[in-house]
C-alpha cells in the first residue's frame, strides 16, 4: 500500500457512510457509519413543535457531526488525495449568505430545516407550477414532482414568508455540505438539472418563486473540484494531503462508476430506501412518457442520463417488517420473512398491490398517491403479504423499464445495486422473473460510497476520467440472476393487473381524498388553491 487514500462519503436518509480506499491497490480498507442524531423529523421537531402531515425534515447540523466522526475515523493521520460526497435529493435547506442554516437561527420554525427528499407536503405547489407549464418542463415530461426543489421553495415562500425573507441561499444539502468542507459554494449540475430544472442554455427557470434565482448559483459538471478541505476540517479530522473535495452528486447517481455503468445503453438501479433507475445514452433521446427527467453531464460527463424511480422500495418492506415483526430485531424478522416468502410461488398469495406507500414517481409524479393491496382472504398469511409487497415493487420496476424501452433506453445490460440488491437475493430473483431479463449484481461493498470516492478521484486528477475510475476502484466481479421462464410466464397476468390498477383514475382520486396530505397546513394562504396566470407566467401564487 502507498499510504495515499481516497474517501467517499455517502449521506443517506438516516446516516452517513464512509469508505477509505487505497489509491494504488484500489481496495477499500476501512468503512465507518454514523447516524444522524435527530434522524428524520416527521411528527415533531426536536423541541416538540408538531409538524403538519407529510413533513419530513432534518437538522443540517446532524450532517456535520456525523461527517466529523466518519472523517476522524477514516482520515486521522492519513494522506488523503480526495474526498467525494453523494447526498439524497432533493433535500434543500434555507441558509444565510455564509451558509448558516436558518434552523440554527429559528429552531422552532419547521420551514427553517432541511426538507428531506421524501418530504411530501409540497405536492400542491408542484401541481400549480405544472398547471402553468413552461418550456423548462420539456425534459421532465411536462411536470415536476412535489419532492423537487422548486416545489419546496414555493412552499417555504408561501407558508413561511419570514423564513423566505431571511433566506439568502436555498441550497441542496449535498452542495451545502461541500461548502462546509471547503469554505466554497460549488453546486453540482445533477442537483440543479434534475431537481431544479436548470438548463445549460437558459439557466434556472424564471418567475416560478419570487426571488428564488438569486438564492441559487450556477452549477458545475460532475467530477469537478470544489476546492480543498479547509483548515478547520483538517485540524478536526487530522487529515493530511491535498484532500481535494469534488462537487457533490445525487446518491443514486453516485453508484454508476462503482458498478461499471459507464457504457451507452446500460440501465442501473440503485435499490435503497427508495429506488432510482438510470438509463445512459451518449446521444440525446426524447424522454419517454412517464419517466421523470433527463440531463447531460450531471452524473457522468459526456452522457445523457434519463432518470425514473420508486418513492418506496426498501422503505416499504421495512415498514411491514417493523409493523409485524417475526424476530428479536429487524434483521431477524427480515430473515424469517425471506425464508417463508421463498417457499411461495408467483400467485400463491392471490394478492396484487400498488407500491405507492411514499407516493408515486412513475408514471404519475404524485406524492399524494398511496399504497394499495387487494385480494385478501381468510387464508392470507403474513408471509404472503410480505411476498406480495416484494412482487409489487418489482412490478413497479418493470413498469419503469418498459416505459424506458419504449424510448429506446435501457436496451443493454441491467445492473442493480445498493442496499437491498446487496442484502436480499430473493428480491433480485423475483425481479429477474418479473422483468424476464438477466440482472447483474456487482459484487462490491458500499457501492454508493465507493462511487462518491471515484468522483473525488476524478476531481483530484487521480484518474483520467470515470471509465478509468470504474476500472481501478469499481466492482471486479458480478453475480447474474437469470429469469425462470415458467415463473416469468406466471407473473405476466399479475403484472397486467398491476398496470390496470395503476391506471385507474377513480382509484387515484380516492387516494388523494383519503391520503395523509389531504389537509393543507393551517397557515397556507388560499391563493394556493390554483395557479394564477399572467402573461403566460405563474404569478401571485407563492408570494
Amino acid at each position: 500500500m502507498t499510504g495515499r487514500y481516497l474517501i467517499g462519503l455517502d449521506f443517506g436518509t438516516l446516516s452517513v457512510r464512509g469508505v477509505l480506499i487505497d489509491a494504488e491497490s484500489g481496495i477499500a480498507i476501512d468503512y465507518h457509519a454514523s447516524p444522524y442524531r435527530h434522524g428524520v423529523m416527521s411528527g415533531s421537531l426536536a423541541d416538540g413543535t408538531p409538524l403538519p402531515s407529510g413533513f419530513a425534515l432534518q437538522d443540517a447540523h446532524d450532517y456535520v457531526v456525523a461527517a466529523e466522526e466518519v472523517l476522524c475515523r477514516l482520515g486521522q493521520h492519513r494522506h488523503i488525495l480526495s474526498i467525494g460526497i453523494d447526498f439524497t435529493a432533493s433535500s434543500p435547506l434555507p441558509a444565510t449568505a455564509d451558509g448558516t442554516p436558518l434552523s440554527a437561527l429559528l429552531p422552532n420554525e419547521p420551514h427553517a430545516y432541511v426538507k428531506l427528499w421524501k418530504h411530501a407536503a409540497a405536492q400542491r405547489y408542484a401541481d400549480a407550477i405544472n398547471a402553468a407549464g413552461g418550456a423548462f418542463l420539456d425534459n421532465f415530461g411536462g411536470r415536476l414532482s412535489g419532492e423537487w426543489l422548486l416545489a419546496k421553495a414555493a412552499q417555504v415562500a408561501s407558508e413561511a414568508p419570514t423564513v423566505w425573507a431571511l433566506t439568502e441561499r436555498f441550497i441542496e444539502a449535498g452542495d451545502w455540505m461541500v461548502s462546509q468542507l471547503t469554505g466554497c459554494e460549488a453546486r453540482n449540475l445533477g442537483f440543479a438539472a434534475y431537481k431544479a430544472q436548470y438548463s445549460a442554455a437558459t439557466g434556472y427557470p424564471e418567475g416560478i418563486v419570487p426571488g428564488l434565482n438569486a438564492r441559487l448559483a450556477p452549477p458545475l459538471k460532475a467530477g469537478s473540484p470544489a476546492g480543498e478541505l479547509n483548515a478547520e476540517w483538517r485540524r478536526k479530522a487530522g487529515i493530511k494531503g491535498p484532500a481535494v473535495v469534488a462537487v457533490a452528486v445525487i446518491d443514486s447517481h453516485a453508484v454508476l462508476p462503482a458498478v461499471g455503468a459507464v457504457e451507452d445503453g446500460m440501465a442501473a438501479g440503485a435499490l435503497g430506501t427508495s429506488a432510482a433507475y438510470l438509463f445512459l445514452a451518449e446521444r440525446p433521446l426524447s424522454l419517454p412518457a412517464g419517466l421523470e427527467g433527463m440531463a447531460r453531464d450531471g452524473s457522468l460527463p459526456g452522457f445523457w442520463l434519463h432518470e425514473a424511480g420508486q418513492a418506496a422500495f426498501g422503505d416499504l418492506l421495512a415498514w411491514f417488517v417493523r409493523t409485524f415483526p417475526r424476530g428479536s430485531d429487524l434483521a431477524a424478522s427480515f430473515a424469517a420473512y425471506n425464508a417463508e416468502a421463498a417457499m411461495l410461488e408467483p400467485g400463491d398469495s392471490h394478492l396484487v398491490g400498488l407500491d405507492w406507500w411514499n407516493g408515486n414517481r412513475v408514471p404519475h409524479a404524485d406524492s399524494r398517491l398511496s399504497g394499495l393491496l387487494m385480494g385478501f382472504g381468510m387464508d392470507t398469511t403474513a408471509a404472503g403479504i410480505y411476498r406480495a409487497l416484494m412482487e409489487a415493487i418489482c412490478y413497479g420496476t418493470r413498469q419503469v423499464m418498459e416505459l424506458a424501452a419504449a424510448g429506446s433506453l435501457g436496451t443493454g445490460r441491467v445492473v442493480m445495486t445498493s442496499g437491498l440488491a446487496e442484502t436480499n437475493p430473493l428480491l433480485l430473483t423475483i425481479m429477474a422473473d418479473v422483468l424476464g431479463r438477466d440482472i447483474e449484481l456487482p459484487e462490491i461493498a458500499h457501492a454508493t460510497a465507493t462511487g462518491a470516492a471515484i468522483h473525488g478521484a476524478v476531481a483530484a486528477g487521480v484518474v483520467a476520467d470515470f471509465r478509468d475510475g470504474a476500472a481501478r476502484f469499481g466492482a471486479r466481479s458480478r453475480r447474474v440472476f437469470h429469469p425462470d421462464p415458467d415463473r416469468s410466464k406466471r407473473y405476466q397476468p399479475l403484472f397486467s393487473i398491476y398496470c390496470e390498477l395503476a391506471s385507474l383514475t377513480p382509484v387515484q382520486a380516492a387516494m388523494r381524498r383519503i391520503g395523509p396530505q389531504r389537509r393543507a397546513p393551517d397557515n397556507a394562504p388560499n391563493a394556493i388553491a390554483g395557479p394564477s396566470l399572467e402573461d403566460g407566467k405563474l404569478t401571485a401564487t407563492f408570494g
